[in-house]
């Protein structure tokens, strides 16, 4: 394979932050694939926050693979993520930096496309999907379906500019929502963000226990986006209210459950998307609806005791509003350009 290269004919950096705790062998070995064959493509960066016995494993490991294997320089903030991100995008041998999960799986057509649209951007943010999807997997596809719908989802990769990333001073670490964080902080900055809801990457599920793991913390998302958080803290209620006279709370049981699918189903046809999601996709709404409508109450509850809890502690923010500043007055989030969307690759 050809090294994929940015428009002005140089390379590109992808930044992978991590901190494992134990993770099993096998995890290790299939991540040390992967960056072996992204070696060939872009240089590789792995910041890694794990525990001193698994960072020595993972470079054990990891040797011979192409990536460069550094630590977390220390960044403000109790999201450890942030420190790992800043550490790798500052110390980027290159201008343009992917930076993605360690479950994201980009294979060359991802990578080439999401580089050409930061060559007229200072942000991407493309789209995520599971690969393979089990039944918990699908289950959240629907909150991705939804996201869609109403705009774009927010993926586990964002690719920036690392100049851009320079001149805005890296971006808050202490927040939840640490990809909207950062995505506001260069649209602050006066920097060009572009939702590439047509370029597919894969990603890995999360076990079952990690997702159910995940609920209220996604739920807690809401409080970045205070409409959203009114909407669903709306719909326990009035399921309550409608539970009162059971023959019309059916109707409205079954009328929101529809709502639901219908909703999600622009959500999949958008950007080419039923070439990527089963037909069945959107059926999966109803019961992400009725988890969130549970879940957003509890976040509301943790909110009330200081926080959702994360890495031991609690973090009081989903993510903060950023101060305009620089070129603030030309900055724009938009849509991808036509013909931007790029076939997947082979899936991890």
């Amino acid at each position: 394979m050809s090294p994929v290269q940015d428009p002005s004919g140089t390379g590109a950096e992808y930044v992978v932050p991590l901190r494992w705790d134990g993770h099993p062998d096998d995890e290790v070995e299939e991540l040390g694939g992967y960056l072996r064959s992204l070696a060939g493509l872009v240089d590789v960066t792995v910041v890694d926050g794990s525990p001193d016995a698994d960072f020595e494993r993972h470079e054990r490991s990891w040797r011979g693979s192409g990536a460069r294997h550094v630590r977390p320089q220390p960044w403000p903030g109790r999201n450890g993520k942030v420190a790992g991100v800043v550490t790798g995008v500052l110390g980027a041998r290159h201008e343009l930096v992917v930076v993605a999960d360690d479950d994201v799986r980009y294979g060359p057509a991802e990578l080439r496309a999401v580089l050409d649209l930061l060559a007229g951007a200072d942000a991407v943010r493309p789209q995520n999907v599971f690969r393979p999807a089990p039944w918990h997997a699908r289950w959240d596809t629907a909150r991705s379906l939804v996201n869609r719908a109403f705009g774009a989802d927010y993926p586990g990769t964002i690719a920036v500019r690392r100049s851009v990333f320079r001149e805005m001073g890296g971006y808050d670490g202490d927040v939840l929502f640490e990809n909207l964080q950062l995505l506001r902080t260069v649209a602050a900055a006066g920097g060009r963000v572009v939702a590439a809801s047509g370029v597919y990457v894969p990603r890995l599920p999360p076990t079952a226990r990690h997702f159910a793991g995940q609920r209220v913390r996604q739920a807690y998302d809401d409080f970045a986006q205070p409409w959203r958080l009114v909407l669903e803290a709306s719909w326990l209620p009035l399921l309550v209210l409608a539970a009162r006279r059971p023959r019309r709370g059916a109707l409205a049981a079954g009328a929101g459950a529809l709502a639901a699918v219908a909703v999600a189903e622009v959500g999949r046809r958008r950007h080419g998307g039923r070439a990527q999601y089963a037909p069945t996709a959107a059926l999966w709404a109803p019961l992400w609806a009725a988890e969130r409508a549970v879940c957003v109450w509890a976040a509301v509850g943790a909110r009330a005791r200081g926080g959702v809890r994360y890495a031991g502690g609690r973090v009081p923010h989903a993510a903060k509003p950023v101060a305009p500043a620089g070129r603030a007055d030309r900055a724009r989030v938009s849509g991808a350009a036509p013909g931007s969307s790029a076939r997947p690759g082979t899936a991890g």
